[in-house]
């Protein structure tokens, strides 16, 4: 990876210049801000203030270590554009739903929420509907705990204020990999959730199951842990 950013075309609008260097920068890879000016050599306080507004925008988000990744605006102008991990969700998710008989979807955190950016539902029946782009909190759910157990410290404790879960709640998840809610997030559902892992072993998304309290078991971990890990192996694999 490296520090510095090819400088992009310039169109003689130097605020729009910049923020298009700091778009390139992070599209590049995940920046702090002592990295995003090590990228683009701008001032500190300019790459700041331009980089705030590019957040706001949704045009990039923070990442829970606080460094900045690209954002779900960009997808939003592209929608023919599709990440690896989306593409690998629709190879792969839909033969999870159909053999565990239940809802399944893909969690990413964008700031300090979770976002549903891939799921497969089954046509018939009750069923816990999510659809791509909803957001929810990180305050409870299998997901959640998932998303915020790998996260660091600072954003754990912050989350930790006013979730419906605790401390040893997430290191169980992490020594586990795998975490479960009943009846947590909504009185009628239930879920299971397991972290997916990038090349580098770095938690990216997390992988979950959900439905109806009395289909879903009273250990959804159990019931529906081992379908979770193959699938999430295989679409690690196949996004490299």
């Amino acid at each position: 990876m490296g520090n510095n950013a090819e400088a992009p075309r310039t169109s003689g609008i130097q605020v729009l210049d910049r923020a298009v260097h700091i778009l390139t920068a992070i599209a590049d890879q995940p920046r702090t801000l002592t990295q995003l000016c090590e990228a683009t050599q701008l001032p500190r306080a300019t790459a700041h203030r331009i980089a705030v507004a590019l957040e706001k925008h949704r045009l990039i988000a923070r990442q829970p270590d606080g460094s900045w990744t690209s954002g779900p605006a960009l997808a939003d102008l592209t929608p023919s554009s599709r990440s690896r991990l989306e593409l690998a969700a629709e190879t792969y998710l839909p033969g999870l739903m159909a053999a565990v008989g239940e809802s399944v979807q893909i969690y990413r955190i964008i700031g300090d929420e979770r976002i549903c950016i891939a799921n497969a539902e089954p046509t018939t029946g009750l069923r816990d509907t999510v659809p791509v782009g909803h957001r929810m909190s990180l305050r409870a759910g299998s997901a959640a705990k998932v998303l915020v157990a790998y996260a660091p410290a600072p954003f754990q404790q912050a989350v930790l204020q006013q979730a419906a879960y605790t401390q040893e709640d997430l290191k169980r998840v992490a020594k586990e990999g795998i975490a479960e809610s009943r009846a947590e997030r909504d009185p009628s559902l239930a879920s299971a959730s397991v972290p997916l892992f990038d090349s580098r072993g770095a938690m990216i998304a997390a992988l979950s199951v959900s439905g109806p309290v009395d289909r879903m078991g009273l250990h959804p971990a159990a019931q529906y842990g081992e379908a979770l890990r193959e699938t999430a192996a295989r679409i690690s694999e196949h996004i490299g």
